[in-house]
């Protein structure tokens, strides 16, 4: 509005002042505090510390301790329940599956969606299954997460990699027979390849001591009810190495 000057008691005629003011010197910054040096210190690395606590798992309870209290997987945030395991801890056939779903995030459990159904009838048929309290007959079934991925995504490698050490504790804690790795994710990671499940399905291979036969996962079948034939061969397969192994 052109007013620069509060009202007086007397008039002022603002042409009778200097055209041009001194600006007010501007104030020198304060000279910053001297930050205190702190060392540098290393983010943890996830893969050590879920090493470190699955090692000193003694147990299954323990383990299962250890995963629940394990906070460097961010799936955990999402799930509603951590999924462990199901079925007979001393059972001859651990099945490793690759991650809950859905129905399995809701009840805590693997495999008991419509592809855990597929699952206990393709055991049923061999004469196996999850309920059965012979070890020669039963199966032992857990995931390598424990925690359902957002919209049933597959697992990032840094996922898997976090995991693996429990996984691996998990199967010394379990010592069974044999190891049935159901589907790509399950295979590749305790495999360490990026081979496709459809090539490695039938072939026995050698983990930890112990024989491990890749198969489709039943997810897979229900997409693809052709390929059940394979899975068929697979189960006659495990069934006569059952008998060979004592």
């Amino acid at each position: 509005m052109g007013v620069n000057e509060a009202i007086c008691d007397a008039p002022v005629n603002c042409y009778d002042l200097p055209q041009k003011r001194e600006a007010p010197q501007a104030k020198a910054p304060a000279a910053p505090a001297q930050a205190r040096a702190e060392p540098a210190q290393d983010a943890p690395d996830p893969i050590a510390l879920a090493r470190h606590a699955a090692e000193s798992a003694q147990d299954l309870a323990a383990l299962q301790a250890a995963l629940a209290a394990y906070d460097h997987c961010e799936l955990k945030l999402g799930a509603r329940n951590l999924v462990f395991a199901d079925g007979q801890p001393n059972a001859r056939v651990m099945i490793i599956g690759e991650a809950p779903g859905r129905e399995e995030d809701r009840q805590g459990k693997p495999f008991v969606g419509e592809a855990g159904q597929l699952l206990d009838r393709m055991f049923a048929a061999i004469g196996m299954g999850r309920e059965n309290p012979d070890p020669a007959k039963a199966v032992y079934i857990t995931n390598i997460l424990p925690w359902r991925p957002p919209q049933n995504r597959d697992p990032s490698s840094d996922e898997r990699a976090m995991m693996r050490p429990f996984v691996q504790r998990h199967i010394e804690l379990i010592d069974p027979d044999i190891l049935i790795l159901m589907g790509r994710i399950s295979a590749g990671t305790l495999l360490d390849t990026t081979e496709g499940i459809t090539r490695l399905r039938g072939q026995w291979r050698d983990i930890m001591g112990r024989p491990c036969l890749p198969m489709l996962h039943p997810a897979y079948l229900l997409r693809n009810p052709p390929m059940k034939r394979h899975a068929w061969a697979d189960l006659l397969s495990l069934q006569a190495r059952l008998r060979d192994t004592t």
